[in-house]
This record gives structure tokens, C-alpha cells and sequence, in this order.
């Protein structure tokens, strides 16, 4: 029982999220033709680390700051729900996330040495946005660029680095709408607690511009992932077979109109996204390796 307990406070349903982002970077480098499995899986490791370590991190503080408290929870959103009835210690929950960032450096170090130094800045700026988001950057206005950019772009272009041990413009392309698709799988989450979040002093963008705005600039950004996509392949920077992430269009319309009328129920539309957000990178994956075999 105590093992499922701990396994809860990793926030398991969201760890999904690491495992297709090292699928869309790996299969970029073996469509440039640079794969090597050992690497592929030990850059999991370390990603699944970061991210097991963001996400109790935040549990953590969420609790310390009486968020966690005021919060309804939602499959997506408020916690994962082991700290309120004290299922752990506060202390337990913030060494998990400590320890888990802390397992990620050597792998980090590591490919620093036996790939390039040009890794170095990508994991510092990832490091940055694991430790700061929650205490510090969720603080400041827009703090959605952070997980977008930290669990998003970089770590695709990271898997992409450790791959092939270079930075290209067309890997860059490819790694925006990962960028895209996190930074509004935030956003939408935090409609739920934004009134828990306004009485913390943090400054999401739903509390600092309101949820209607906050729900146009989520439509924006999600219309916005489907015209790159087809704008790159357009310009021959992306293969025609990613256009198969177009799929994913009715999950999107369905989580717009939902965000749309975020007065309603919200929960469907986080739903969606989370689908969209998922199967869109995990299409694009596929694409690369279709225009590879084809």
C-alpha cells in the first residue's frame, strides 16, 4: 500500500508526456539517420526523472503554499491528492522530488562528456525551469513558457542532441509545436485553480488576463500547432507524413469549444487536450519514421 502511495505522488497519468517526447526526438534523429537505442532509453531515464521530480516538486509546494487546500480537484488538475489527508509528510514528498532530480544529473553529465558540450546550456535551462517553476517562475507573469520550453521543445531537441550530437533548423521546426502543445496543456489545467492560485500569488495567465482571454490565447496557440505544421511541410522543412498529426484536429476543436466555454464544465475540454497534446507529437513521431521507410 505504501508503494501505490508513493507511486500516486508521482503523478503518474502525466508521465505519458516523457515518454513521447523522447519518441518524436528519436525518431527526428533516425530520420536523419543517427540512432542508438542505449542512448534512447537512458535519455528516458533522465527525463522521467525530471519530470517525476517537477511534478512532485510542485505537489510540495502547492501543499506549503495552501493551494493544494483551497483547490477542487480534477483528473487533471489539483494534485495528486496525498498530502491534504496526509497519506505522506511533506518532508517524504519534497526528498522524492529532490532525489529524483538529483538521479537525473549523472545521466545529464554523462552525455555532456561522451556527446558534446553544446548539451550543457539546453540541460541547465531545463534544470532551471524544473527547480524555479513552482516556487519562483509560476510567481512571475506567464509562467507557461516554462513547462512549454523545459517539457516540451528542449527536451525533444535533447533526445535529438544526444542522437546525432547537433542542433539542425529542421529538428528546431519540429520541436515548436512540443513547445506549443505543453505550454497549453498548462494553461487549460489551470482553470480549475484559479481562484486557489490568485490567493497564492502566483500569475498564471487565466488569473493575470481573466479566463476568457486565457481561453482565446489557448484556441490561438492550439490553431496555431495544426498552421505550423502544415506551413513547414509547405516550405519542405517537415516531410509530407507529418501531416498525419492533422488527426488530432477534432480532439482540438473539441477541447476549443470546450475552453471556450469554460463557464460550463471544464474538465471534457482538459480531456481532449491532454489526447491532443499526446497523440498530436506521438503522430509527428510516426511521420518521420513513415518518410523514413518511404
Amino acid at each position: 500500500m505504501k508503494l501505490k502511495i508513493w507511486f500516486v505522488e508521482t503523478r503518474p497519468q502525466f508521465l505519458l508526456l516523457s515518454v513521447v517526447l523522447v519518441f518524436l526526438g528519436t525518431c527526428l534523429a533516425w530520420y536523419d539517420g543517427a540512432f542508438n537505442l542505449g542512448y534512447a532509453l537512458l535519455t528516458f531515464i533522465g527525463l522521467l526523472l525530471c519530470h517525476i521530480s517537477v511534478n512532485v516538486l510542485n505537489d510540495y509546494f502547492d501543499y506549503r503554499s495552501g493551494i493544494d487546500l483551497e483547490t477542487k480537484r480534477t483528473p487533471f488538475s489539483g494534485g495528486s491528492g496525498i498530502l491534504p489527508p496526509s497519506l505522506l509528510k511533506p518532508r517524504q514528498v519534497f526528498w522524492l522530488g529532490v532525489i529524483s532530480f538529483l538521479l537525473a544529473v549523472p545521466i545529464g553529465v554523462y552525455f555532456v562528456i561522451a556527446r558534446g558540450w553544446l548539451l550543457l546550456p539546453l540541460l541547465l535551462i531545463g534544470a532551471m525551469c524544473v527547480l524555479l517553476y513552482t516556487p519562483i517562475i509560476t510567481r512571475l507573469r506567464w509562467p507557461e513558457w516554462a513547462p512549454g520550453l523545459g517539457m516540451g521543445a528542449l527536451p525533444v531537441l535533447g533526445v535529438y542532441f544526444v542522437q546525432t550530437t547537433a542542433y539542425t533548423l529542421p529538428a528546431i521546426i519540429a520541436a515548436i509545436p512540443s513547445g506549443i502543445l505543453v505550454h497549453n496543456l498548462l494553461l487549460l489545467n489551470e482553470f480549475p485553480d484559479t481562484e486557489a492560485d490568485k490567493k497564492a500569488g502566483r500569475k498564471t495567465l487565466p488569473v493575470v488576463m481573466g479566463k476568457a482571454k486565457a481561453s482565446i490565447v489557448y484556441s490561438v496557440l492550439t490553431a496555431v500547432v495544426y498552421l505550423w505544421i502544415i506551413g513547414t511541410v509547405v516550405a519542405g522543412l517537415m516531410p509530407y507524413f507529418s501531416l498525419i498529426a492533422l488527426l488530432t484536429l477534432p480532439l482540438a476543436m473539441k477541447a476549443i469549444q470546450g475552453a471556450l466555454k469554460y463557464q460550463q464544465t471544464i474538465v471534457p475540454a482538459m480531456s481532449s487536450n491532454v489526447l491532443v497534446v499526446l497523440l498530436t507529437q506521438l503522430l509527428l513521431g510516426i511521420g518521420y519514421i513513415l518518410a523514413g521507410v518511404f
